[in-house]
């Protein structure tokens, strides 16, 4: 099985079933499995003729969610090429350096990412062409990008005769053959390109619809993409789960307009993150709270009633939600139930394609990441007297390695094990619980991982910064973590910026909280620290000379 074979099954076997829907021009547009297996098809031809090798070469694909990243990651893994997805809201730098890492020939972004491209093509010297979606009707591609030529994505398509796919035809990847490298921030500071093929994804589909119920999900739901596709949760969860089962993909036009677009598009299964999540919940308390009759219903515990009136607001054919990418509240999964509303619990991670454990629909633990797919195995390694240790994977879900980075793979497995980072225990019945983290992470409320390093390493180069420790902090009851800097100022360095005389300790405050949003400015905006603490002395430090980041864990927390 491949994702070739996901698309060329719904395609044979639900030719005019809506695969897509999506906002275009104020209005509301839909393509069928036939219409996008064709248009795959001619952008893959159109691919072909920029000269991508099959098998040897991979394609950067950095747009927003919407029809043309849907067909661009087909045509170019259904023919073998490797695609490399990245946050269309990276900064130059972030960008930068994953397009030179991966070594991408071809790059397709939108008009807004070719002034950075301009600047930066000098340092990309494997980057052969540049692809341009998104630029409206009438807009035209400038020839050139950085002296790489430069095509825009439709003109580019339409220079290939309509139903041409004779490349496409030619090159099928096998089921072996590297589908994505996605990276992840590393834990030296460093991105890492995590190489999963096309077996890794579709395992992992198949792995986790089983667990959740077979037949739970099938060609008639339809699924609500509000989570961005380059994410390998949205990735596999939203896109890949809809072509196995021959469901439909609806975008939403914006997370400002989600509650209109759900009435509109009336979606079934919806996946989301804690603080998406939340937010849902919140809309649906204060439906419930406005409602004498519904508050009446829930003091006589019957939220199913309740469900079948606050489901409306969601369209009115909402089956379940599935949570996952960061620990969720249990106030909300509880919250859901409540209301009579599914909400299942998984746990994966980028590495493993991602999905590792998940909550069955019949027998949902709430707190529990649930049991682990039944095609892969796990273990607790090194366990504690209180059954916690280190959780570990193996099975057809993990990746080949990271991309060019021998010592990064070779840490990261024990033996053929993959090693998640993350201390968990398991009951009796194979239920699963996330205890803590062996390695330094941060896992916001959108299920965005960060890792200190890479911040720690952009705030430290300023002259101003001594010391500087990265941690993540709760509010509340909250599990979601946001990001917080800890500092010890270089008191001499504030002295001369101060025109040499000493400034008042406000002042010191100022002046490194301006400095940490200054050098902040090269990562994306959730990577920056929301909370900046600055100390008079400098920072515990190991007997290597190392900050003791486990010192300042919780020294933030609200």
């Amino acid at each position: 099985m491949t994702i070739r074979t996901l698309l060329e099954r719904a395609a044979a076997g639900r030719p005019r079933r809506a695969a897509l829907r999506f906002r275009r021009d104020g209005v509301w547009r839909s393509r069928t499995y036939a219409e996008l297996a064709c248009g795959v098809g001619e952008i893959a031809e159109a691919f072909g003729r920029l000269g991508l090798k099959p098998g040897a070469e991979r394609l950067a694909l950095m747009l927003e969610n919407g029809p043309e990243w849907v067909e661009t990651y087909l045509a170019a893994a259904g023919a073998g090429v490797a695609v490399v997805p990245l946050d269309p809201k990276f900064k130059a730098e972030e960008a930068d350096f994953i397009l030179r890492d991966s070594g991408a020939v071809v790059a397709v972004v939108e008009p807004r990412h070719l002034g950075w491209l301009e600047a930066s093509a000098q340092g990309l010297p494997e980057l052969r062409a540049v692809v341009v979606a998104g630029g409206g009707a009438g807009w035209r591609a400038p020839e050139r990008v950085g002296g790489r030529p430069c095509f825009a994505y439709e003109a580019l398509r339409a220079g290939v005769a309509a139903g041409a796919a004779a490349w496409y035809a030619a090159h099928r990847p096998a089921p072996q053959e590297v589908a994505s490298v996605i990276y992840t921030s590393g834990t030296t500071g460093v991105p890492k390109g995590a190489v999963l093929t096309h077996n890794n994804f579709c395992s992992d589909v198949a792995g986790a619809l089983e667990a959740i119920g077979e037949r739970v999900v099938g060609p008639a739901d339809d699924f609500l993409v509000v989570l961005p596709l380059f994410h390998s949760f949205s990735f596999t969860a939203n896109f890949l789960l809809a072509l196995y089962c021959g469901g439909g993909l609806q975008f939403v036009e914006s997370v400002r307009t989600l509650a209109e677009d759900m009435r509109v598009l009336r979606p079934t299964v919806l996946m989301a993150v804690p603080l998406l999540a939340e937010k849902l919940l919140a809309r649906l308390d204060a439906r419930v709270a406005a409602s004498r009759l519904a508050r009446a219903l829930l003091a006589l515990r019957l939220g199913a009633c309740v469900g079948r009136s606050v489901r409306k607001a969601f369209g009115g054919r909402l089956r379940f939600l599935v949570v996952g990418g960061a620990p969720c509240p249990l106030h909300v999964l509880h919250g859901f139930r409540r209301l009579g509303l599914t909400l299942i619990e998984g746990y994966g991670l980028t590495e493993c394609a991602p999905v590792v454990s998940i909550n069955s629909l019949r027998r949902p633990r709430p707190g529990s990441i649930g049991r682990k797919l039944p095609n892969i195995e796990v273990r607790i390694a090194a366990p504690d007297a209180a059954g916690v240790g280190e959780l570990q994977v193996r099975g057809p879900i993990v990746m080949k390695g990271y991309l060019r980075n021998a010592q990064a793979t070779s840490e990261a497995f024990d033996g053929d094990w993959f090693r998640t980072g993350d201390l968990a225990s398991r009951d009796d019945e194979g239920y699963l619980t996330i205890r803590g983290r062996s390695k330094a992470l941060i896992v916001n409320r959108e299920g965005k991982n960060i890792y200190p390093e890479e911040v720690e390493q952009v705030i430290a180069r300023d002259p101003l910064v001594a010391d500087v420790v990265v941690v993540g902090y709760h509010v509340g009851g909250d599990p979601g973590e946001r990001v917080g800097a800890i500092l010890a100022p270089d008191l001499e360095a504030v002295q001369r910026a101060c025109g040499g005389v000493e400034p008042p300790w406000e002042e010191v405050e100022r002046l490194l909280g301006a400095a940490v949003r200054r050098q902040c400015e090269s990562l994306t905006d959730y990577k920056h620290p929301r909370k900046v603490e600055v100390r008079r002395g400098p920072l515990e430090r190991t007997s290597l000379q190392k900050v003791r980041r486990v010192a300042y864990q919780g020294a933030l927390d609200e």
